[in-house]
């Protein structure tokens, strides 16, 4: 295809669609003359399913690029803080009301002067027994303390602890709606009857019942697992991952506080069960509470059962939502005129909230390399091998999480450790890291959606055991000073960050102060300038 891009159509609607919509807006100059054209058409009919309400630190670049006002975000879409996840009774079964747990926070881990992983350390002991993230994060210390990540004075997107979102995704997608109508982005209601392809292959037009024929240079797949553009019109196969993450099926409650001012969690908190785990995530107004599972290891009733057990007697009287989760992606996500972006192109169970990073991803690249006057061709091969490497090395990280659990109390966890249902590449790591900690060299891919310390957050916590060489790391009384820094610099964050409630309900009231108001004006400006 060598025709110029001026007409981008986007099917389908919800967080994928009009994220897609409103990031490309801003890129791609819709409000702006000569600026890339963008409509979007959606059906009234489709509802959003909501299990995917997290999100990584990258939404807040994301969100910024669109021109959302961080206020503006948490009050439209229902939002709270995130700073990571809270993972329960994933390394062992919990025993006579006994429960493990562990962090994988958002903050990077602490670096020895000169740059050196705290890691080996650690392994060797000089942290004494404190848990791998507590001894190289402040950040354990400031959720367990159920505070903020930031104070009211700090810069929008900004703060001492690094940090995401819990929201509502209903929410979410009409903030995204309003926002990419007022930069230009037309919007059509409407239902798509069938899609007409060129003598070539590619996307000729779509018909609607209500709007006729409609064409476009870039057809952007947004209808969910159903890939009307992408799979059924174009042919890209779905590539089945259930032998490696068994998940298929959740059950999700809308949860409402026993009072207003109910503590605020200020992290995902994910309970393993024994066929799944539960996500509790909390919202200013409500939380959202669900179970995921694999049916080939327990039944749709026992799960309600687990469920409702895990709520307990708030439950009463609320009836869950029942999902079949694809878990899995395309084998191509871009033929010819046609990219895939969110469900349409792959779903992964909601543990580490790749799915709205995923969507992030696609814009991003879209955005950057989108080849307005030519090679079409070579972009779409670039962006498919993008696309699938981020999924591939996703999928790893999430297997990571059930292939090293020591739990043995049902057939869901034992199976999950057959060498069968583990990625080859995943194999590979462990083997190397049982004698050194996982490092930059393991993850050199740019498409990589985890880094090497998310992985020893992972390993760590669940208990992994590598070797070190302690006559390879010279170091461990300046790491032993270290970790006692970090320490008295957690408990700090603890008693001077506000609570994580009481900022959210002064931010809804009041916004951030006019000092984070400058601040954030002046980072938007040099961003232009750049």
């Amino acid at each position: 295809m060598s025709s110029p891009i001026d007409d981008i159509l986007i099917v389908g609607g919800g967080t994928a669609g009009w994220m897609t919509a409103a990031y490309l807006a801003r890129r791609l100059g819709t409000d702006r003359p000569g600026g890339v054209r963008i409509t979007l058409i959606e059906s009234s009919e489709i509802g959003i399913i909501g299990v995917g309400e997290g999100t990584f630190p990258t939404i807040q670049n994301t969100l910024r690029t669109i021109g959302i006002d961080e206020a503006q975000f948490l009050r439209g879409a229902g939002a709270a803080f995130k700073q990571g996840i809270r993972f329960v009774d994933w390394k062992t079964a919990p025993k006579d009301g006994v429960h493990s747990h562990y962090y994988h926070p958002f903050a990077q881990p602490r670096l020895l002067n000169g740059g050196l992983d705290l890691a080996p350390y650690w392994l060797m002991g000089g942290a004494g027994d404190l848990p791998f993230s507590d001894a190289v994060t402040l950040q354990d210390k400031v959720c367990d303390a159920g505070r903020a990540p930031k104070r009211i004075d700090d810069p929008q997107y900004g703060g001492p602890m690094a940090y995401a979102y819990h929201f509502d995704a209903g929410k979410l997608a009409n903030l995204l709606r309003d926002v990419g109508k007022a930069i230009g982005v037309k919007h059509l209601l409407g239902n798509v009857t069938r899609v007409n392809k060129a003598e070539d292959g590619a996307i000729a037009s779509i018909s609607t019942a209500e709007h006729g024929d409609l064409t476009a240079d870039l057809y952007i797949d947004c209808t969910g697992f159903a890939g009307a553009l992408i799979g059924q019109a174009m042919g890209s196969a779905w590539i089945d991952k259930g032998d490696t993450l068994f998940v298929d099926r959740a059950l999700a409650m809308q949860v409402p506080y026993d009072r207003p001012d109910a503590p605020l969690a200020t992290t995902t908190i994910s309970t393993a069960h024994e066929a799944g785990w539960t996500w509790d995530i909390g919202l200013p107004e409500r939380r959202g509470i669900g179970y995921v599972y694999s049916s080939r290891h327990t039944t749709d009733e026992r799960a309600e059962e687990i469920l409702r057990g895990y709520i307990g007697p708030a439950a009463e009287g609320l009836t869950p939502r029942p999902l079949k989760l694809k878990v899995g992606h395309r084998d191509r996500h871009w033929i010819k005129n046609c990219v895939a972006v969110g469900l349409s192109g792959g779903f992964l169970e909601p543990l580490e909230s790749t799915g709205i990073m995923l969507i992030e991803a696609a814009a991003y690249m879209l955005a950057r390399n989108l080849p307005r006057h030519g090679g079409f061709e070579a972009a779409a091969r670039q962006f498919n091998q993008a696309m699938t490497d981020r999924y591939l090395r996703a999928i790893d990280f999430i297997k990571l999480h059930y292939c090293i659990s020591q739990r043995t109390d049902h057939a869901f966890w034992t199976d999950n450790c057959d060498p069968a249902s583990i990625p080859e590449s995943l194999q590979d790591h462990l083997a190397m890291w049982r004698h050194r900690p996982p490092n930059v060299f393991d993850f050199p891919n740019l498409h990589e959606s985890f880094k090497y310390f998310n992985y020893q957050y992972i390993l760590y916590g669940m208990g992994f055991q590598t070797k070190v060489d302690p006559a390879a790391h010279a170091h461990l009384d300046l790491a032993r000073a270290d970790f006692a820094r970090v320490q008295e610099a957690g408990r700090r964050a603890a008693s001077s960050l506000p609570d994580h409630r009481a900022l959210l309900t002064r931010v809804l009231a009041e916004g951030f102060s006019s000092k984070a108001l400058d601040a954030a004006a002046s980072e938007a400006a040099e961003t232009l300038r750049r």
